[in-house]
């Protein structure tokens, strides 16, 4: 056992001291120990009914023999800190989340982990964490929040909050009907209820078996969860006595299932960040290009919200990601083991079979090709992503005039003070990894715009990103950002841009030599931050085409 390294012979015998301080026994000192990493806080709705949870996991593993002790990882609300400088602090806090489960399970040589996790950054931190350490390893995912109601009506937080502002202001909604809204649409615990990046990266954890089947979908607050949880802490004890580590379960077989996941739930773009930062983590080949050339052969199966009108509810009740893999089998790596020792193939014959209203058939897609492209061209040469699945068709091809904004913020006063137009394609640059710092995700502008009715008549292009929320025709995660001299920081009020969605393409278009003119005048802008955290991140971090890994 790696933990021997803290507890055995007589050299040991001053840690043995402090450990037996915590109230381990004798008996106990000989079993594996189990580190339960806990993301619980008060502060983030999916994370407030992890106690029960904490406890259920800690039952599994003291039922198989473990001793497991709980320890804990800082989580980020990307809703709550949404709109301001808070949003800086998201996307860094990964790789702050996967630096601490390192050091704690380094440490103290834990045997095995288990990672209750749920929300946005907090759930790739911490697969990032198990493929760094590579010891055996389960992901428990809290689960989606239910839907919020007014008489009949289902609610969602992103189309019934941070949209209903813009229509607020469009004069669409009265004061008591958004009062309304905004106690009913969030009742209680649990991720937001559509396909934004919690829900996402929970139904790609379980495509790649890091998490037992039903865990990506099964509600938060139910007794399906609790009992996943006990299943959890029992199955890591399996995982240690036969060695099973992460590395097994995570390859790039097992990574490209969950993009073709992605692509056929039409998740949030947020993946073509974290995926290839798990990969990065786990030593495996594999970046953003692997998103676009997987789409063209992946049909989109669902439509579920921001982009359509069912729920995370509805995709759990219609059978979960088993049901899914059971449709997409043929376009699988169906070899691939899982934590809970059956490959998916065989979690596929247990499947259910989901109705065609909630998951179509291969030969009956919502559309031939994936929820996710991949741009390229000369305003984005390394990449940049969109959202097929939340877009009008009728977009899909667009040319408009730029109008460029060094920050998101004096976009969003230009959207209020009415002087964003039909037919305007909004620059949002500077917003990067670097750039940001921390790439700040949009979602407080784009559903303004969607609330105020521009969603179908204008673009939105960023090296920023975009919340799983997001819908209509916005662009993000063009790289190179400006903050390092990419094609974007050229870019001038009334430049026209080219977007042509279906042959992958987004151009500037100006002569290459006055491209070449402007990139020879252009000066690196004073970072935003000097000092703390920020000022470490931007000097390290890289380019959101390589997953923004430091």
């Amino acid at each position: 056992m790696r933990s021997n390294q803290t507890k055995t012979g007589i050299d040991r015998m001053a840690n043995r001291a402090l450990i037996h301080a915590c109230g381990v026994t004798k008996k106990q000192m000989k079993k594996p120990f189990v580190g339960i990493c806990t993301s619980f806080t008060d502060l983030i709705p999916g994370h407030i009914g992890m106690r029960r949870m904490e406890r259920k996991i800690e039952w599994g593993v003291c039922s198989e023999g473990g001793v497991p002790f709980v320890f804990s990882v800082p989580g980020i609300c990307d809703g709550i800190a949404m709109g301001h400088s808070g949003m800086h602090y998201s996307l860094p806090s990964r790789e702050l989340i996967a630096d601490i489960i390192e050091s704690i399970t380094q440490a103290h040589q834990l045997d095995g982990l288990v990672l209750l996790t749920n929300c946005d950054k907090i759930t790739p931190g911490m697969l990032i964490a198990a493929c760094r350490l590579d010891i055996p390893a389960i992901i428990v995912t809290a689960g989606p929040m239910m839907s919020g109601h007014i008489k009949d009506k289902k609610l969602s937080l992103v189309r019934n909050t941070f949209e209903a502002v813009g229509q607020y202001q469009a004069g669409k909604l009265s004061d008591s009907e958004i009062q309304d809204l905004e106690m009913e649409s969030c009742p209680g615990q649990g991720s937001c209820q559509g396909l934004y990046t919690a829900n996402t990266m929970a139904c790609l954890t379980e495509t790649m078996g890091m998490s037992l089947p039903g865990s990506g979908t099964g509600l938060a607050g139910s007794a399906k969860k609790e009992r996943l949880a006990y299943e959890s802490g029992e199955q890591i004890m399996h995982l240690i006595k036969n060695d099973i580590t992460v590395r097994q379960i995570v390859t790039k077989k097992s990574l490209e299932n969950a993009i073709r996941v992605d692509l056929a739930l039409g998740g949030s773009t947020n993946t073509t960040l974290h995926i290839p930062a798990i990969a990065y983590a786990a030593e495996i080949d594999l970046g953003l290009d692997a998103f676009d050339t997987l789409s063209h052969s992946t049909p989109q199966l669902c439509s579920i919200r921001p982009g359509g009108e069912l729920m995370m509810e509805d995709i759990e009740w219609a059978g979960g990601i088993p049901a899914l893999l059971k449709k997409l089998s043929p376009l699988l790596n169906n070899d691939c083991k899982t934590v809970s020792g059956n490959t998916i193939k065989e979690i596929q014959s247990a499947a259910q079979d989901a109705p065609e209203n909630i998951i179509r058939d291969l030969h009956n897609p919502i559309a031939e090709e994936g929820g996710i492209v991949v741009l390229k061209g000369s305003l984005a040469p390394e990449g940049a992503v969109l959202k097929t699945g939340a877009v009008n068709p009728e977009m899909f091809s667009f040319t408009g005039p730029a109008r460029v904004y060094d920050n998101e913020d004096t976009a969003m006063e230009d959207l209020q003070a009415g002087k964003i137009k039909k037919g305007d394609i909004l620059i949002i640059r500077y917003e990067g990894p670097r750039g940001g710092p921390g790439m700040r995700e949009s979602l407080a502008l784009t559903a303004a715009i969607a609330g105020i009715g521009l969603g179908n008549s204008i673009a939105i292009i960023t090296d920023g990103r975009f919340s799983g929320g997001t819908r209509n025709l916005s662009i993000g995660h063009v790289s190179p950002e400006a903050a390092t001299g990419g094609p974007i920081a050229c870019v001038k009020n009334g430049d026209k841009i080219k977007i042509d969605i279906p042959n992958r393409k987004i151009d500037l278009l100006i002569e290459k030599t006055e491209l070449e003119n402007r990139a020879a005048e252009w000066k690196k802008p004073e970072p935003r931050f000097t000092k703390g955290w920020l000022a470490r991140y931007e000097q390290l971090v890289s380019s959101a085409a390589k997953g923004a890994v430091l």
